[in-house]
């Protein structure tokens, strides 16, 4: 979800159907003006958000209120702009006193990444990696010797939301980071309908879905079933999963 689309209120409602409908891991997203990895539904939430008065700080003040009763694990995703002008420090320590588990910044390669995890691996957050289908053999252990958490692999070229990825080209992806890792690996990008789900289910440990949850956030944004109907989905990508 892109937090504060359509209102930080709906969000927080929105975390606990989730959760309700089993959905695993979270993934916050952190408006931002320019997010260039994202295809055109998450750069429009983020747009709203904004507009909407969406900071870092308001996120992390509500992701404490969240974990005041729920544990779920919680990945912030976002920009490296917006935590360094908050202060990559005070970033860690505020996110570690608020609960969150783990964050991915896709703008923030291996080789500029000691910026944040020095403080963030300090503080206890796991720092999300990325793996995408030009990552070479050689790069990939690279990316892989410092993760923490899972692998986040990326299963298209381009931005989120814009392509169907290709099985087979998935899982010839996966079983070559997992010759470098013990780690899961999630695959995410264009995933939408719960029988694709399935099928990348079984070649992977997870399956990070988007795009399709933004969109479906916004076409209900006047439905007063708004909830309902997104976590309703999410339990039909649970059970293709099972």
């Amino acid at each position: 979800m892109t937090a504060g689309d359509p209102s930080l209120a709906v969000t927080k409602e929105l975390i606990f159907a989730l959760e309700a409908a089993v959905a695993d891991i979270l993934e916050i997203g952190v408006p931002f003006s320019d997010p260039t990895a994202d295809g055109p539904v998450i750069q429009a939430a983020a747009q709203r958000a904004l507009k909407n008065g969406m900071t870092l700080q308001g996120i992390l003040k509500m992701i404490a209120k969240v974990r005041q009763v729920s544990a779920i694990p919680i990945v912030l995703f976002g920009y490296f702009n917006p935590l360094f002008a908050y202060g990559v420090k005070k970033f860690a320590h505020d996110a570690a006193k608020a609960g969150l588990d783990e964050v991915l910044v896709v703008d923030l390669p291996p080789e500029e990444a000691h910026e944040l995890r020095q403080y963030s691996d300090a503080s206890g957050i796991d720092f999300i990696s990325l793996v995408a289908p030009t990552t070479g053999a050689k790069r990939t252990r690279q990316i892989v010797s410092a993760a923490a958490g899972f692998l986040y692999y990326v299963s298209i070229t381009g931005i989120t939301g814009t392509a169907t990825p290709v099985i087979a080209d998935i899982k010839k992806a996966v079983d070559q980071i997992r010759k470098f890792t013990q780690l899961p690996v999630a695959v995410g990008f264009g995933i939408t309908e719960p029988a694709q789900a399935r099928e990348i289910g079984r070649i992977s440990d997870g399956v990070v879905i988007g795009s399709a949850v933004v969109k479906m956030i916004d076409e209900n944004r006047n439905n007063p079933e708004m909830v309902k109907v997104v976590a309703g989905y999410v339990r039909e990508i649970k059970k293709a999963l099972r």
